[in-house]
């Protein structure tokens, strides 16, 4: 009998756990190491997730081990008025990779950072109305949860007054194209934003925004888009925040996404990559935009505000991606990767479209390419068949869209992990299909 049917511990989880959302795997995790993760057996499973697309350097990085070790035994944890050398260090280090955003406050979670960027827009600006994408992400809490549409919103009650939404723009499903098919999205936005100055009241405050929609299936906003969104912005007096969280530290082939378009937001906000896998979080802003919220009484903070702990890990994360150029391995090892999904496309009909870009991929499953007809259904067999052959990957299913692979591999991930994660995904198909 497999070491993952423990019933003890199956039936303690049963009986104590909250269900908070998605399914729970059949295994045990044991422990993980590098692309890998080991259940009750003893057998490894590729993480093309990087754990919650968050552990770019890869599982029990020794880096990050002994960051830890050494830092618990110096200080964890703090009074949220007392600094330390690492919060300070790891403040100065990423103001200088995005210049013009010099101010940082360092917290635990994306949905945290979120909230603390929405509040001080709202302070800054004086307004109270906030604008996101409706296939947008941005957390579980308050303000974040209002600006997130891609789940989660039917049953609890009215969300934060002022949000409103506006359409994605998605290449594979364009709702404005050009005479040759080519998705228009400067129409999509003009029209979207000639709907929000219907309904706003005059009190816009910000636009959050990921340049890649994960959550949202993978949808990458276009040259051009981020340059056009943030002139929209200024027209209005709103400020640009980039919700980083799944973008940041070098997954796309940029220390940070939105120096692909040289648009610098307002505020950005970075989590999960920047903790590789643990509980740190970051808000950045301008100087000017910081002494504005100062004055006005600017407050945010919580429990693990500036702890040394997560920060010092934080400082060596940035030194992993410099020492080993995971910048530029994002670019090469994410183009075989996208080489292999494109390969896959070629040979199997349900893949209707292979999109992202560095080490941040969707691949879509479709029923027929000439309709778009999803295939939620066959994603999710293909998950299925990947995971009893080996593979953890993750499906996203929206409204008016296919299955979508979120493929998230570590920074670390060698040229043999990808081609093997490569043929586990077309052995996968094979069988779902067959």
């Amino acid at each position: 009998m497999s070491l993952n049917a423990d019933p003890a511990f199956w039936a303690a989880a049963t009986t104590h756990l909250t269900r908070y959302g998605p399914s729970f795997e059949s295994i045990i995790v044991e422990r993980a190491e590098g692309s890998f993760v080991y259940d009750a057996d003893g057998r490894g499973i590729l993480d093309f997730t990087s754990g919650q697309m968050s552990a770019v350097l890869g599982h029990t990085h020794p880096d990050i081990v002994a960051t830890v070790e050494r830092q618990m035994g110096r200080v964890a944890h703090l009074f949220s008025g007392m600094l330390s050398r690492p919060v300070v260090e790891l403040a100065s280090r990423l103001a200088a990779l995005a210049p013009g955003l010099e101010r940082v406050q360092l917290l635990s979670t994306g949905a945290e950072s979120n909230e603390a960027a929405i509040r001080m827009a709202k302070l800054v600006t004086g307004g109270h109305e906030v604008v996101a994408f409706a296939q947008s992400w941005h957390g579980m809490t308050g303000a974040a949860a209002a600006a997130t549409y891609s789940a989660g919103r039917r049953g609890y009650g009215p969300v934060t007054p002022g949000s409103f939404v506006i359409p994605a723009p998605n290449s594979y499903r364009p709702r404005f194209a050009h005479a040759d098919g080519t998705n228009d999205w400067q129409t999509e936005l003009d029209d979207a934003f000639a709907l929000i100055d219907r309904q706003s009241t005059g009190a816009l405050a910000a636009f959050i925004a990921e340049p890649i929609l994960s959550s949202g299936g993978i949808l990458e906003l276009p040259p051009g888009y981020l340059k056009a969104l943030k002139q929209k912005c200024e027209e209005r007096g709103m400020l640009l925040i980039l919700d980083e969280a799944q973008t940041g530290i070098a997954r796309t082939g940029h220390m940070f996404a939105f120096q692909r378009d040289g648009v610098t937001p307002d505020i950005m906000t970075l989590s999960k990559t920047l903790g590789a896998g643990l509980p740190l979080a970051a808000v950045m802003t301008t100087a000017e935009i910081e002494q504005k919220a100062h004055e006005k009484g600017y407050l945010f903070y919580t429990t693990h505000v500036s702890d040394p702990l997560p920060a010092a890990v934080g400082v060596t994360v940035l030194d992993v991606v410099e020492r080993d150029g995971l910048v530029e391995q994002a670019i090469t090892r994410g183009q075989r990767l996208k080489d292999g999904l494109l390969a896959l496309q070629q040979r199997h009909d349900c893949v209707g479209d292979v999109r992202g870009r560095g080490l941040l991929l969707g691949l879509e499953i479709v029923l027929d390419r000439g309709t778009k007809e999803p295939g939620f259904e066959l994603g999710a067999r293909v998950m299925d068949e990947a995971m009893t052959r080996g593979l953890s990957m993750n499906i996203v299913k929206l409204p008016g869209m296919g299955g979508v692979f979120r493929i998230a591999p570590a920074l670390t991930v060698s040229e043999a992990e990808i081609d093997l994660g490569l043929e586990i995904i077309s052995d996968s198909i094979t069988a779902a299909t067959g």
